[in-house]
C-alpha cells in the first residue's frame, strides 16, 4: 500500500530502530508504571476488577492503541512529507536531525540533565472512562502529550522519516513504532494479571531501561550525522539471512 520495499537496506535498518524503540517507549518508566491504571481507567472498573476479571480491558485497548496510532501516522506522514519537500538539503536534515537525537541520548545517559525532558505535558481526556471513545480520546491524548520517555524517541524516528524523503517509507516507520508500542500494551489487556507481575518485577531495573534508550538514541543519532544508516542494514542481512526472505 505504502510501496514500502522490504528489501531496501535504508528502510530495513529505520524499521528494526523504529520497533525497538516503540517497545523500549512501552517499558520505559513514564509508561510501564501506568499502564494498569490506564486499563483500568479506560475500562471503567478497578485495577483489581482487572485482575478479577470482572471485565474484559481488550476492547478499550484497542481503541487506545487505534489512538495513539492516529496521531503517530498522521505524524510520519507530515515528517516525511516536510523531508520530501526540502529533498535537495536531505542530507543536512539528517545530520541535524541526528544531532537533536544525540542530545537527547545524553540526557537518558544522565551525562546532562534537560529540564523540558523532565516534564510531562498531557492533554485532559475529562471525564471519558469507561467507553470506546473516551479510551481512543485518551490514546489521541497519550501520543500527543509526548511523555519525556516517549518525545525523545518518537522525535528519532521523525527524524528518521524526514530523512527518507518518500512519504509511504516514512509513514511506514511510525507504522512500525506504533506497532512496538501498540502491541506489548494489547498484550497487557489480554494477560493482565502476569502483565502486572512482570512489571512489578521489572520497575526495579527501569533506570537501566533508561539508558538502554539514551544508548539507542545516540547510535541512530550517530547513524543520522554520518549517513550510514544503510550500513546497519547490509549487517544485519549478514547476520540474519532469514530477513532477505522477506522481500
Amino acid at each position: 500500500m505504502f510501496g514500502i520495499d522490504l528489501m531496501d537496506a535504508g528502510f530495513l535498518s529505520a524499521a528494526s530502530v523504529a520497533v525497538l524503540a516503540g517497545i523500549l517507549s512501552f517499558l520505559s518508566p513514564c509508561v510501564l508504571p501506568v499502564v494498569p491504571p490506564y486499563l483500568a481507567y479506560m475500562t471503567g472498573i478497578s485495577v483489581n476488577g482487572l485482575k478479577t476479571g470482572e471485565r474484559s480491558a481488550v476492547p478499550a485497548a484497542m481503541m487506545f492503541v487505534l489512538g495513539l496510532s492516529t496521531v503517530f501516522l498522521v505524524m510520519g506522514f507530515a515528517a516525511s512529507a516536510f523531508g520530501r519537500l526540502f529533498l535537495e538539503y536531505q542530507i543536512w536534515l539528517a545530520r541535524i536531525g541526528g544531532l537533536a537525537v544525540i542530545v537527547m541520548g545524553l540526557h537518558f545517559l544522565h551525562v546532562f540533565r534537560i529540564r523540558m525532558l523532565d516534564q510531562e505535558a498531557r492533554l485532559d481526556t475529562g471525564d471519558q472512562g469507561g467507553s470506546a471513545l473516551g479510551a481512543y480520546v485518551l490514546g489521541l491524548a497519550f501520543a500527543f502529550g509526548w511523555t519525556p520517555c516517549i518525545g525523545p524517541l518518537l522525535g528519532a524516528i521523525l527524524a528518521l522519516a524526514a530523512s527518507e524523503g518518500e512519504i509511504g517509507r516514512g509513514t511506514g516507520l511510525l507504522a512500525v513504532y506504533a506497532l512496538g508500542l501498540g502491541i506489548p500494551f494489547l498484550l497487557s489487556a489480554i494477560f493482565i494479571n502476569s502483565a502486572i507481575g512482570f512489571m512489578n518485577r521489572i520497575k526495579p531495573h527501569l533506570k537501566v531501561v533508561e539508558r538502554v534508550m539514551g544508548g539507542l538514541l545516540v547510535v541512530v543519532g550517530i547513524l543520522l550525522v554520518s549517513g550510514r544508516m544503510a550500513d546497519l542494514s547490509y549487517w544485519m542481512l549478514e547476520t540474519f539471512p532469514v530477513l532477505g526472505q522477506l522481500g
